[in-house]
Formats: structure tokens, C-alpha cells, sequence
């Protein structure tokens, strides 16, 4: 009797997947309901009341879940501190908002001690501070728990950078399991925030992609060749604290403050998707909200994996 050679570089990535789907498949928007149930009320108390103060703090948040998910999954990863941590890593230099998310979490644990994990408060927090800014809102599966470990060296491989072409930036989302028309909404977080002139000098000095004339000369007025490196500039230059399209006008416009952004609308692939966008905001919309929950349950741990953190800096 003959048997069937078994294929193991077929069954191993069956395995991985559904071992993924079971993942977030415990995930769910009633998780804290019997054991935590004002967790999202406290929550967005928090983030309304940081982003009112300092509206930078809408963008901060985004960037945060997003620098998460992108190195280990959505596992809070980056919040923890010390040496050769993410929030070490160079490519994570600039992230600010950590002060907003241990906020929140003390006030969670003021109600709820040791019930809902800071992976869970980053979720939920980025929809908050979108919804903060007159921007989408969506839903927010729960259940993830916290890491007790933190890579920089992975923040360093797998984060995408500012300068990327248009073909390395859809191969680093498909990485994350993230499609083109899914790294353009994301992209779009870019209609609030700044930027440093180290994040952008290349654009307006050095780079051969089209950039509009009178864009480029103020943005040089401000970030000259050398120097001033921490000035910053707005990502949309029309309506920097509000979440809305026009982040796409300024790439019709040869108006996109980094090279990653400006790639997209460049005669390639990604236009369409960006003329969609300028025409219909609520497509926008709508695409972002998807993406952003896409995104949020990349690689969750759930379960038994990981911890409950009682502070969102340290692995305890």
C-alpha cells in the first residue's frame, strides 16, 4: 500500500493561517462588557480630553497603534522602555503620545485594575482620537493582550520609512498582510501631523519627484539645507488638525510633504485609488475605517499568551 508523501511546506503556511484566524477570532466588541464595562467610556474620556488640549495629539495616537501592529502585531510592544526596546529604535524617533496612552490606562485601572490590557487601550484610543478630529470612527474588536518582550531590531526592518518608493511601500504593507488600496487609505492618517525637516529635506532638496514651486520654497524657508532639523511642518498644509480628504488634493497638487506620500499619486498604480479618494470623501472614509481594524489584528495575542500589564512601560 502506498502512502501520500506529506507536503510540509504546504501544511506549515495552512497552519500559520489558521492559526492566525483563530487568533482573532477571539477578538470580540463585547469582550469587557461583564468585566470591565465603562473600559471605552473611560477611554475616550481620556483621548477627547488630550486631543482638546493639544489637537498633535490625534495624530500621535494613529502613528502609535500603527508603529505597534507593524513590528510583533498589535501586542503593545512599543510602549515598553529600556534598552533595545522599539521605543529605542531610531525608526521609532519622533513617536510621541506615550504620556496620552499611561492616561488612559491609569484611568482604567482606577475602575477596572488589571482587566484591560494596553494593546487593547492603543486600539481603541486611535479610533478615539480619529472620531476627536471629525474623522471616521469604527469598531474595535478586543482581546489582546500584552508582550513582555520588545525588539528594536524588528522596528528597524519592518516600519516603513519616509523615503520609500512606491514599490517597497506596497511590499512592506503586503508584509503585514495589508493590500495597496489599503496602505493608500492608511496613508491618508496624513491629513493631521507634522513633520521634522529630517523626515522631509530630501523631498524639497534632493529628490527627483515632481513638487510644486511655491510648496517647495517655503518649506525651504524653514528647513534649510542644514540645521534646523526639529522644525516642523504640517503633513496638510490646508486643514492640519481636522481628518478629512484633503490630504489627496495635496498630492493631485504635487503638494505631498514626504516621498512616501508623494509616491503615491506619481503616474503608477495608486493614482486611481487617490482620485477616488479626492472624489469621494466617504469612500475615504470607509476605507480607512477598515484598514485601521485590518491593521489593529495584525498577530494579536490572545488567550493565555501574554500578560495583563498593570503599567503600560514596563513588562509586569
Amino acid at each position: 500500500m502506498a502512502f501520500q508523501k506529506f507536503n510540509v511546506t504546504t501544511f506549515v503556511p495552512i497552519f500559520v493561517l489558521l492559526l492566525s484566524l483563530n487568533c482573532k477570532a477571539q477578538l470580540s466588541t463585547t469582550f469587557y462588557d461583564t468585566t470591565c464595562p465603562t473600559a471605552l467610556s473611560t477611554i475616550q474620556s481620556t483621548i477627547s480630553a488630550a486631543v482638546n488640549s493639544n489637537p498633535r495629539n490625534a495624530a500621535f495616537l494613529i502613528r502609535l497603534l500603527f508603529h505597534d501592529c507593524f513590528v510583533q502585531g498589535c501586542d503593545a510592544s512599543l510602549l515598553l522602555g529600556g534598552a533595545g526596546s522599539e521605543k529605542e529604535s531610531p525608526a521609532n524617533d519622533g513617536v510621541l503620545g506615550y504620556e496620552v496612552i499611561d492616561d488612559a490606562k491609569a484611568a482604567v485601572e482606577g475602575v477596572c485594575p488589571g482587566v484591560v490590557s494596553c494593546a487593547d487601550i492603543l486600539a481603541v484610543a486611535a479610533r478615539d482620537a480619529s472620531v476627536a478630529v471629525s474623522g471616521p470612527s469604527w469598531v474595535v474588536r478586543l482581546g489582546r493582550r500584552d508582550s513582555t518582550t520588545s525588539n528594536a531590531a524588528e522596528a528597524g526592518t519592518d516600519l516603513p520609512r519616509g523615503n520609500f518608493d512606491l514599490t517597497t511601500l506596497i511590499s512592506n504593507f503586503q508584509n503585514k498582510g495589508l493590500n495597496a488600496r489599503e496602505m493608500v487609505a492608511l496613508s491618508g492618517s496624513h491629513t493631521i501631523g507634522q513633520a521634522r525637516c529630517t523626515r522631509f529635506r530630501g523631498r524639497i532638496y534632493n529628490n527627483t519627484l515632481p513638487i510644486d514651486a511655491a510648496f517647495a520654497t517655503s518649506l525651504r524657508q524653514n528647513c534649510p539645507q542644514t540645521g534646523s532639523d526639529g522644525n516642523l511642518e504640517p503633513l496638510d498644509l490646508v486643514t492640519p488638525n481636522t481628518f478629512d480628504n484633503n490630504y489627496f488634493r495635496n498630492l493631485q497638487s504635487n503638494r505631498g510633504l514626504l516621498i512616501s506620500d508623494q509616491v503615491l499619486f506619481n503616474g503608477d498604480s495608486t493614482d486611481s485609488i487617490v482620485n477616488e479618494y479626492v472624489d469621494n470623501p466617504s469612500t475615504f472614509d470607509s476605507d480607512f475605517g477598515a484598514a485601521m481594524v485590518k491593521m489593529s489584528e495584525i498577530d494579536p495575542l490572545t488567550g493565555a499568551n501574554g500578560i495583563i500589564r498593570t503599567l503600560c512601560t514596563a513588562a509586569s
